[in-house]
């Protein structure tokens, strides 16, 4: 591990687009360094290496995944592979010592996700789902004012967020049952874990999906009743074309995040008998810098995970959309987890 006055030096486990957008990210944070990229095809690594030479011209490629957790220069990997290879992943570079940031979902399912955090605990390694939703100013601000009573009792969450994604081949990772394909794992955690940070922890589900060709969902809706007493609903599509909105509602009013809620830079305060409040709170670049700001001040202070972020929270959620799946039908090659 780099000393604490150093920059931290991240690893990119994978070079699809979402590790292009962290790589973005952490040229945007001083105490960040990315000094590695890792990927089973050496080209894909040494090509994503020179396209981002200009803001980290020290890149270094491996050509495997064994060999970027390996590095000794590597304080953080970033798992940025598809679903089904979270869990593997994760568990790779915790096995060598390296804290973690495991891009959402967490896993395929609970059963993996309790392997994962299991290990990081045993080996005190820092792990954390990357739901940078949490970290960006908006949606901070957002729980500080539900948390301050702006709208009184918060009651709802209402999120969606959708797209027509007809034009993917069955083989993508979108509708792909190996890869853990479909709406929910997609883009239905969004909704899900906004829910469950502004309104607590959830205590039933009722879920409705359309189910595609490849046996996963592709458009579903679902209701929460959280703990506290709140009702939330989520709806997630790769058929429907969304606004990508989401409203928290109280007893005294409202807040509305702008689209697209999962990174809003604006959002407006509705209270009866007041003049709606407008807030502007941009994020950082692309807005992924936000979690990855979150995992420095945590392993700076030697906390094993993020107290935004805590991982019995992603194994609830994990526990959730294995719920959500089983009422709909949907369930993952090899699978053993009940109905």
């Amino acid at each position: 591990m780099s000393s604490m006055d150093s920059p931290l030096r991240w690893g990119l486990l994978g070079t699809g687009g979402i590790c292009k957008s962290l790589a973005e990210a952490i040229a945007l944070v001083p105490q960040a360094r990315l000094v590695a990229v890792g990927s089973r095809d050496a080209a894909r690594a040494g090509a994503f290496a020179a396209a981002h030479s200009a803001h980290h011209p020290r890149l270094r490629a491996h050509g495997s995944y064994e060999a970027l957790v390996e590095d000794p220069e590597v304080d953080v990997v970033y798992v940025g592979t598809p679903h089904n290879d979270h869990a593997a992943s994760a568990e790779l570079a915790l096995r060598a010592g390296k804290a973690v940031l495991c891009e959402k979902p967490f896993t395929l399912n609970r059963p993996q996700a309790e392997a994962v955090v299991a290990l990081a605990r045993e080996r005190r390694c820092f792990l954390m789902e990357a739901m940078w939703t949490r970290f960006v100013p908006a949606v901070a601000e957002v729980r500080r004012l539900i948390a301050d009573g702006a709208i009184g009792e918060p009651l709802s969450v209402l999120a969606e967020f959708g797209f027509d994604a007809s034009a993917l081949p069955p083989e993508h990772r979108a509708f792909n049952p190996a890869l853990g394909g479909g709406a929910l794992l997609d883009l239905g955690i969004y909704p899900l874990s906004l829910a469950s940070f502004l309104l607590g922890p959830i205590e039933s589900v009722q879920t409705q999906a359309q189910r595609g060709a490849t046996g996963v969902d592709v458009h579903t809706a679902f209701m929460l009743r959280h703990q506290r007493g709140g009702l939330s609903q989520g709806l997630c599509s790769l058929r429907a074309t969304t606004p990508w909105a989401a409203q928290v509602l109280g007893t005294h009013g409202r807040i509305e995040l702008q689209p697209p809620f999962f990174h809003a830079e604006h959002f407006t305060l509705v209270r009866a008998g007041a003049s709606p409040l407008n807030h502007h709170m941009p994020h950082r670049g692309n807005g992924y810098a936000h979690q990855v700001v979150e995992v420095d001040r945590c392993v700076r202070a030697g906390l094993l995970e993020s107290p935004v972020m805590p991982l019995d929270e992603s194994l609830a959620l994990m526990g959730w959309l294995d719920v959500m799946r089983g009422q709909v039908g949907v369930r993952y090659p090899g699978e053993q987890i009940s109905a």
